[in-house]
């Protein structure tokens, strides 16, 4: 394996105290030394090259594609010549804005953890942190393939601890190079067994398979968001996939609520997926039906939910906030699609290639959205009839 641990002592010391692991890993394979990367030569020779990164991957799109609330500037110099606000084609999850008031992005701190949200945000930052560790060490570095090491770490690391260490306050930094075993690719359910000893990894087919026949393996259960931002892609039939109405729900909420959702953990990372909302949403759901008192007896379990406020109320409250999200999608399709029809001459291709992932993501977000619309519904209706 290509761990923080199998670096020179040297190599590492000479970096500023903080500096990312992942910072490390790829101004190695940057800066190394040509004597130990070579042993790498076969390996590396088939990893995939910038071009694949520059075209599936948000975090290298030109501004005017990637819009978000981040505040990273990249070095790219396509980027200088774009000075204008921008469209925002990108999903929430991944660029924490939205294309009309009033649900977008609060500009205050989020006061909770959301690591399936501002997706973009969170990897640029990532990735600016390393950069200015880099250059302080090596300021001749080239940007490009400093960037391109940076993500073949990103996209083909596994779960790795130094032995007698704790995992790193960044679980990103939780991370070390398994030679070959990054060819696996993705499914959410993939019939492969994956087991790390500490030292070693160990794959192991869960059943038979034919010749020729591919195995996958499971990268985690992730959004198709995430997916598209960590790695490039999105599946086509993903059962971990998800969208988020925080910057929908929370400006709705006193602070009051707030706080007492808070205190019941059942404040924000409000995920919804095919099968409808999760408890987080109906709880919040509840909170804006019921009289403060009510609600206060129904969470220390004093009375029925059918007691204290009507079912339909709470599933018409969701499917309002569900709907919002697909009058978002529509403004988003149509911004892409307005991004297409003013693409510069020679680059039509390119930005058709991104345009085309990015509503082929929005499309699964409106049947997403549709399916648990329908499932909320149902689901009012069952409950206030028993």
């Amino acid at each position: 394996m290509l761990t923080i641990d199998s670096i020179p002592a040297k190599f590492i010391d000479q970096f500023p105290e903080g500096t990312s692991i992942h910072g490390i890993l790829a101004a190695f394979l940057t800066h190394g030394d040509p004597e130990l990367l070579s042993e790498l030569d076969v390996w590396r020779g088939v990893w995939p090259d910038w071009e694949e990164f520059e075209s599936s991957m948000p975090i290298f799109w030109p501004k005017h594609l990637r819009a978000s609330n981040s505040t990273y500037e990249s070095s790219s110099p396509e980027d200088s010549q774009h000075t204008e606000a921008f469209p925002i084609i990108l999903p929430p999850s991944i660029s924490g804005l939205w294309n009309s008031p009033p649900h977008q992005s609060q500009q205050a701190p989020t006061p909770y953890e959301t690591r399936y949200q501002n997706l973009l945000a969170q990897q640029e930052k990532r990735l600016k942190a390393a950069w200015d560790s880099v250059i302080s060490v090596f300021p001749g570095t080239d940007w490009k393939s400093f960037a391109y090491n940076w993500s073949i770490i990103n996209s083909r690391s596994f779960y790795y601890v130094s032995p007698g260490k704790e995992e790193p306050a960044d679980w990103n930094d939780a991370i070390g190079m398994v030679p070959y075993a990054d060819y696996f690719n993705h499914v959410d359910d993939a019939e492969c067994e994956v087991k790390f000893d500490g030292r070693k990894y160990t794959f192991k087919a869960t059943r038979s398979y034919e010749k020729g026949e591919e195995i996958y393996m499971s990268y985690g259960s992730h959004s198709n968001d995430f997916l598209l931002v960590e790695y490039g892609f999105c599946l086509e039939n993903n059962p971990s996939d998800a969208i988020y109405l925080d910057d929908i729900i929370i400006p709705a909420l006193s602070q009051e609520q707030k706080e007492e959702l808070a205190a019941h953990d059942c404040l924000g990372n409000y995920n919804v997926t095919a099968d409808g909302v999760d408890e987080r949403i109906t709880a919040t759901a509840n909170i804006m039906s019921m009289s403060p008192e009510d609600w206060q007896k129904y969470v220390n379990g004093e009375i029925e939910t059918q007691q204290a406020f009507s079912l339909q109320d709470t599933g018409r409250i969701i499917c309002e906030w569900i709907q919002e999200y697909l009058k978002q999608s529509a403004f988003a399709v149509d911004a892409a699609k307005g991004v297409l029809m003013t693409a510069e001459e020679g680059s039509e291709k390119s930005t058709k290639e991104k345009l085309d992932l990015i509503l082929s993501r929005w499309k699964q977000i409106q049947q997403l959205c549709e399916n648990a619309l329908e499932s909320t519904s149902q689901w009012a209706k069952l409950i206030s009839k028993n």
